[in-house]
């Protein structure tokens, strides 16, 4: 087991497509993950979520967030990235990082088509800045 620099952690975070595991605190103080996609622009982390769901709400009140992104397969390696959120309603970044996203996941073909279901009004761009950064390589070695 190797433990990861903060530039080995956003090496791994841009590599394939993993899905993100993202922790946000309800207002009782209770957890609340769910699992989304991403991408990586330059330093900060990119997803998207709709308005009014409960992440929504949980990143409104309280822009901290913790996000966890793992190999699913030996040899288990994984990043965790913790900081602060901000928003971005502005509809041309929606619809971009919609089509960006998609494409990452879907494959290029689907990008588009992805970007004009998904890049619509009531969807965030959420940027991720992190402030910490946990992250460790072959957990089975």
């Amino acid at each position: 087991m190797k433990k990861m620099t903060s530039a080995d952690c956003m090496r791994f975070l841009r590599q394939g497509a993993r899905t993100g595991k993202l922790a946000t605190v309800r207002a009782d103080g209770r957890p609340h993950v769910v699992p989304v996609w991403y991408d990586v622009d330059g330093e900060e982390i990119v997803f998207m979520t709709w308005h009014k769901s409960v992440k929504a709400a949980n990143m409104r009140r309280d822009p901290r967030i913790c996000l966890c992104v793992d190999e699913e397969t030996p040899p288990f390696s994984f990043v965790q990235v913790e900081g602060e959120v901000v928003i971005d309603e502005a509809p041309a970044d929606v619809r971009y990082w919609a089509a960006r996203i998609g494409g990452k996941y879907m494959g290029a073909d689907q990008a588009e088509a992805y970007g004009a279901r998904n890049g619509v009004p009531g969807e965030w761009v959420v940027r991720l800045r992190p402030s910490r950064f946990v992250g460790f390589l072959d957990m089975t070695g």
